[in-house]
């Protein structure tokens, strides 16, 4: 790893996208993990590494801030191709008890490779499945996170309510809530880095309100403030959502989490589609942010989410592609702009502009993380940098916004990523990755988890339902 890079003669330097502040012939000089000097004249400096940027936009990293990467295993699966969420949860849980160290590391490692090559440099993740015996799962992907170079946020996930207690999941992919709490503990203590630059962040992350007990909820919210440490779930995703936390519990979705203590600036949900104006006046005010999944979102046909009514309103909003089986791609470029264009089709040609869009998903991201050393192309800042050649056919004809041709134009792959002060990204390949490889050791994986599964359950899932 080089110790100081200088990225020199850049075409095109997001440097404020709030205020729209772009640099052209710009300069930017890393040292260590962290930007020691942006300019637009020259930097007169020895640097290790000089790279030319002369036909590139460059831009902060973006954030992903909801992904269940264990799931690349699963795109495009027949039977799940056309389901509403509860179904196809359903079918996939017996997939998803085939899950190994192996296939947690394999697939992280698959989902972070397509991140990376759209622009994403920090991403969460939240990992819920813990099936009968099988140990060393959330340490998998960890250890996948280390071997990408990649800024990370683990959401160590639980499911608690099992099939005899009224939940979804088979009972033997669901955990007893005191090994939940005691390994939740245990991966804070271990793992747990809130120094500044800090790569490896854990988060204490229920699966959702219709997968824990309130037992549960209320537990996870004392460990995670014990160790301030932020809290993560699913939220308002669905209408069966809605209506199950309001047989269940007697309230919609938000008041539930507000009576189990889930509020506040160290929480954000993923979805929030189905909020109405006095809850996401209630997010604002109490700081809660949210992970906007479009994608998914429409892909599950779970509706809108009300995006622009939430940022007229002062929520912090992020960008996140949710896990692959509801996505089908880990495309974060992909992300900002179905972001932009669904804002559009409910509210209207100028409810969403790519500015916005990008906005969202890097400094929103880093507020969402409760972090103030990344998402901003600012001195001192983490050197978390990406680069898109303007000489890439999707930005002919595009170039008299070179920032807004990201999200309008797209979506197109990095040239160059730089995560924490390191080149991980070069010439549009991932410095260290035998693509070839992991592809094929993805494709045997999942196609051996499928297998085994239809074998088990009798279950066709290579077939529509």
């Amino acid at each position: 790893m080089v110790s100081s890079i200088l990225l020199k003669n850049i075409n095109t330097l997001a440097v404020d996208l709030p205020e729209k502040k772009i640099l052209q012939s710009a300069n930017v000089y890393i040292e260590g993990s962290e930007i020691q000097e942006i300019s637009s004249s020259k930097i007169v400096v020895e640097a290790e590494r000089v790279v030319d940027c002369s036909s590139m936009v460059v831009m902060p990293g973006f954030i992903n801030t909801h992904h269940h990467m264990y799931q690349t295993m699963q795109r495009a699966v027949p039977r799940m191709q056309d389901s509403k969420l509860f179904d196809w949860l359903i079918n996939l849980y017996e997939i998803w008890r085939e899950i190994t160290p192996e296939a947690v590391k394999v697939s992280a490692k698959v989902a972070m490779a397509e991140l990376m090559l759209t622009g994403c440099t920090t991403t969460s993740d939240q990992y819920y499945v813990f099936p009968e015996g099988k140990k060393g799962l959330l340490e998998a992907e960890i250890e996948a996170a280390g071997d990408m170079g990649v800024r990370f946020h683990p959401c160590r996930g639980s499911m608690s309510r099992g099939r005899s207690k009224g939940g979804l999941p088979p009972d033997d992919v669901v955990q007893d809530e005191d090994i939940i709490l005691g390994e939740t503990e245990s991966t804070i203590r271990k793992y747990h880095d809130n120094s500044r630059n800090s790569m490896l962040q854990i988060v204490v992350s229920p699966c959702s309100p219709f997968s824990v007990t309130t037992e549960l909820m209320e537990a996870s919210a004392e460990l995670a403030r014990k160790y301030g440490v932020f809290l993560h779930t699913h939220l308002a995703e669905t209408i069966d959502e809605n209506k199950f936390c309001l047989d269940t519990h007697g309230m919609r979705p938000f008041d539930y989490m507000k009576e189990v203590s889930w509020v506040g600036p160290d929480v954000w949900f993923a979805h929030c589609v189905h909020l109405n104006n006095r809850e996401i006046q209630e997010m604002a005010d109490t700081g809660t942010g949210v992970a906007h999944c479009p994608t998914s979102n429409m892909r599950l046909g779970s509706g809108i989410a009300p995006v622009r009514e939430m940022l007229n309103r002062g929520v912090n909003v992020s960008l996140a592609v949710d896990g692959s089986a509801s996505n089908d791609s880990s495309n974060m470029v992909n992300e900002l702009r179905m972001a932009m264009l669904l804002q559009r089709v409910s509210q209207g040609e100028d409810a969403f502009s790519p500015y916005e869009a990008i906005e969202c998903g890097t400094i929103g991201g880093a507020k969402v993380l409760g972090r103030k050393d990344i998402g901003e192309m600012r001195e001192g800042m983490a050197a978390d940098i990406v680069g898109f050649s303007l000489k890439r056919l999707p930005f002919a004809g595009g170039l008299h916004d070179p920032v807004a041709s990201v999200v309008l134009c797209g979506p197109v792959n990095v040239d160059i990523s730089i995560i924490n002060g390191n080149i991980r990204i070069l010439d549009g390949n991932i410095v260290g990755l035998n693509m070839e490889e992991l592809i094929n050791h993805q494709n045997r994986l999942a196609k051996e988890m499928v297998t085994t599964a239809m074998e088990r359950t009798g279950t066709e899932y290579l077939s529509h339902m």
